[in-house]
């Protein structure tokens, strides 16, 4: 992927997380430190969505480290922000 890709894709998890955080009304960051440690859902129907929103958290991080590693790549090419932006039209 390149950096326009990564970005994309961020943006639209960002927005799948937003749904999650409105319907109960935490932030993902809150929610996935209480998933990976073990908290069960109090109710067996978000069981489903609690899959779906840590599975969709995990992949918002990995692609924030994608776009870190790319910003820093490409930044040892040209080190200044001209050298960052690209413009879509």
């Amino acid at each position: 992927m390149d950096i326009h890709e990564i970005l994309l894709d961020i943006h639209a998890l960002e927005q799948e997380l937003l749904c999650f955080e409105q319907k109960f009304g935490i932030r993902s960051e809150t929610f996935y430190a209480a998933y990976v440690s073990g908290e069960e859902p109090e109710d067996d129907s978000w069981v489903l969505d609690f899959g779906e929103w840590a599975s969709v958290y995990r992949t918002w991080l990995a692609r924030q480290a994608e776009y870190r590693n790319e910003i820093q790549r490409i930044q040892r090419q040209a080190p200044s922000l001209s050298g960052l932006i690209q413009v879509t039209k």
